[in-house]
């Protein structure tokens, strides 16, 4: 047995003792924070820390003589190699929910969970016949984690109104306008992303996204409470909140909810942990559980937020450019955490850039066919003639986000005509979805179809959304719209960002996914006198012609590639170098008809 199983043993362990003193037979553990965000700090990453399982989605349950981990089907293999087989069972959450994994293992018992890392959506699927869950006020990991790193406290910094486009002043005079109309007295923010974008706010405590760990209230009156070190705050963003915005070190948060006592207060139940409802329900106040009032207009990007956007694309457009040159000039060989790092210089070249917007997938071959794999120095594979490599990453500049993928074959031979035929129905549905346009008021449920018919044509799919919000130097994923089979209500609006990522997997062989990012904008429609909405491509990267099979290809499809190969040329290679202009120049040749 190796020392780190001997660990992961020593800490399933103490956790069960731990359980014993809180009076509970077993405990439920999120993969979350205190802000139930996607990305969280090491402090924070409990799961990994008992289970071994490092996947950015999922939970755990330990009961006396058993214990599970649970995740979707993008970390059902991850969770295969890194979780103990003899002391974990693993399950898919979708197929094999917590709730009836209780019902068979716990009935009768009391099973703990710590009400700040849960939501009450979270809490309701968890519910099992028989079994009672109780909230702690100790969290027994906590407990057994000795050696827990100290939370990151790092500087609060001012967001300018050169990138938001709106003073923060104006942000909360909207949302408390809303809360009068409503007659709700104050709104309680969980989500840092709200907090980032209601006080043009930004951070660095966790990876990948800046935001800073903190909560707020927003009253009627436009007033507003953050719950943060001031000490972190920087000079120059508390003197633009003047008196406006009181901020509070974070242990004064239970005195302050104690004034909304008999008060009307705003919660959004899916993003703000079930301790505020009880807790201000335990001293009457009057909880009205509504979305996010942030969230809409956070989504919805101001012109000069879209204009940042499209300047983040073409730093990223500069950058993707140099790296998929070198990978015609000295990829073989370099290793998929190498290539990473590669993709990484040259967006540092940008003196903008700040860090990724996530974890880069650098999947080459086989590891392209786990739609969310993640390279780990010493398993990773090394980039090798004939093979398809996948990369899907993106930049954070203090203007916009970014998130983009490219599928690329490796030769010196040509790709199989199967590879081919898949990568160019994957292509073609990501042109559909490009070219749509559409009445106001449409989801993205209804145009999910349209990526998909290419391959459905031939009995292809692929198991994930098409696309997803992205926040404006903020979350890489952000709702609430999403093109998805799944619905979902918010219709797309102008002003949204979207991501259009279509894409197929073949198990032990390959993965395809072919990414941009697109900017929800009004129609010209001269022959209708409805109001309809079309798509402005953000993203300019080459889209390999090595995998394009031009028999399957209709003569719209071919002008499109062309236009886009024609405007990514135009505005990336007067900032490249000679070489890599060269090299651009090559690839974004029109395709013969």
């Amino acid at each position: 047995m190796t020392l780190s199983a001997i660990a992961l043993h020593d800490r399933l362990k103490l956790t069960r003792q731990a359980c014993e003193e809180l009076g509970v037979s077993g405990f439920i553990i999120p993969r979350g924070d205190e802000f139930l965000g996607e990305y969280v700090s090491e402090a924070s990453e409990r799961l990994a820390w008992l289970t071994g399982f490092t996947g950015s989605a999922g939970l755990a349950a330990v009961l006396p003589n058993v214990a599970s981990v649970f995740s979707d089907g993008r970390y059902t293999v991850q969770m295969e190699e890194q979780v103990l087989h003899d002391v974990w069972e693993r399950h898919h959450i979708i197929s094999e929910p917590l709730s009836k994994w209780l019902e068979q293992n716990a009935s009768g018992l009391k099973i703990g969970y710590d009400p700040k890392l849960v939501s009450q959506s979270m809490l309701k699927s968890w519910r099992a016949k028989n079994v009672e869950l109780v909230p702690l006020t100790q969290n027994p990991i906590d407990m057994a984690w000795k050696d827990r790193p100290l939370e990151t406290k790092n500087a609060v910094v001012k967001h300018s109104i050169e990138f938001s486009g709106e003073s923060s002043a104006s942000k909360r005079k909207r949302l408390a306008e809303l809360l009068e109309k409503n007659d709700q007295d104050a709104v309680i923010f969980a989500d840092c992303t709200s907090v980032a974008w209601l006080f043009n706010l930004r951070g660095s405590d966790v990876p990948l996204t800046p935001i800073a760990h903190g909560y707020a209230l927003l009253h009627a009156d436009a007033k507003a409470e953050l719950f943060i070190e001031k000490e972190r705050v920087e000079r120059d963003l508390l003197d633009a909140f003047r008196d406006e915005v009181t901020v509070y070190p974070p242990h004064h948060l239970e005195e302050r909810l104690l004034k909304l006592s008999e008060k009307t207060v705003r919660i959004d139940s899916s993003t703000t942990p079930v301790w505020f409802e009880a807790f201000l329900k335990m001293n009457k106040a009057r909880i009205i559980d509504e979305v996010d009032p942030c969230t809409l207009p956070k989504a919805i990007k101001n012109v000069v937020e879209q204009e940042g956007s499209r300047r983040a694309h073409h730093y990223d457009g500069v950058a993707l450019a140099r790296f998929l040159h070198s990978l015609t000039t000295s990829g073989v060989g370099q290793r998929e955490t190498d290539l990473v790092e590669r993709l990484d210089y040259f967006r540092r070249q940008s003196e903008f850039y700040k860090e990724q917007s996530f974890d880069a997938i650098s999947a080459v071959g086989p590891n392209g066919a786990y739609p969310h794999y993640r390279a780990e120095i010493g398993k990773d594979r090394s980039l090798t003639p004939n093979s398809v490599y996948l990369i899907d990453s993106g930049g954070q500049y203090p203007f916009g986000t970014t998130d983009i993928t490219r599928t690329v074959w490796i030769g010196p031979e040509n790709p199989p005509k199967s590879i081919k035929e898949a990568f160019t129905r994957v292509l073609k549905g990501n042109i559909a979805l490009s070219c749509a346009r559409f009445p106001l008021g449409t989801t993205g449920h209804r145009l999910d179809a349209l990526a998909r018919l290419p391959l459905w044509e031939v009995g292809l799919d692929f198991d994930h959304g098409t696309g997803h919000g992205i926040g404006s130097y903020l979350s890489v994923h952000e709702g609430p719209q999403s093109i998805s089979s799944v619905f979902r209500p918010t219709p797309l609006q102008e002003g949204m960002i979207v991501s259009n990522e279509p894409g197929y997997y073949q198990a032990g062989d390959y993965g395809i996914r072919i990414e941009n990012l697109m900017l929800v904008k009004q129609a010209q429609n001269p022959k209708s006198t409805k109001h309809f909405l079309e798509f402005e491509v953000l993203t300019y990267t080459p889209i390999d012609r090595e995998l394009i099979d031009l028999s399957l290809l209709n003569e719209d499809e071919v002008s499109w590639i062309n236009t886009y190969h024609s405007n990514t040329f135009s505005k990336i290679a007067p900032e490249v170098e000679p070489e890599v202009q060269e090299w651009l120049k090559k690839v974004c040749e029109p395709l013969s008809e």
